[in-house]
């Protein structure tokens, strides 16, 4: 199958589970485990959440992938603080090439990360992580960027 057929069916298996009787953090840890088991360059897939009391940090939320010593982010800081900031998604082809990239992983080559929002409100990102340089295209942001509207009906 195609990366976008595999995509086309993906945002629709996310859509059917909206409606599953799972909790709302259960359904963000499935979605996870569906981009990181359906997609092979998805390395390390999670949720970063706005922490609703420190309205400029992030907190990791559901994931699946090595475990990561970056569980609270500020905004600003490493790749998911600057997509925090900036409010967009950001892509990126070698993180190696990065001043501010937050290493969880030797391995990982390439990063994306895309806001999450809710009423014009920022309240989350979803992270992608890749072994691969370059792993991510404009095909994967607006398919992420589709998931994240999804992901944004249960933050």
């Amino acid at each position: 199958m195609d990366k976008e057929k595999m995509f086309g069916t993906l945002v629709r298996k996310v859509g059917a589970m909206l409606r599953s009787e799972q909790s709302n953090r259960s359904k963000l840890e499935m979605i996870c485990r569906l981009l990181k088991y359906n997609i092979p360059e998805y390395d390390w897939v999670g949720f970063y959440l706005v922490d609703p009391d420190k309205n400029k940090e992030l907190i990791l939320g559901p994931f699946i992938g090595t475990q990561t010593e970056h569980v609270r982010i500020p905004f600003g800081r490493g790749i998911c603080g600057r997509a925090a900031d900036l409010k967009e998604t950001v892509l990126i082809s070698d993180v190696s090439l990065e001043n501010d990239y937050l290493s969880c992983n030797p391995n990982v080559k390439s990063e994306i990360v895309v806001p999450i929002f809710k009423d014009n409100r920022l309240v989350g990102e979803l992270d992608i992580d890749s072994h691969e340089s370059s792993a991510f295209t404009e095909k994967d942001e607006r398919f992420l960027e589709r998931i994240c509207e999804y992901a944004s009906e249960l933050i």
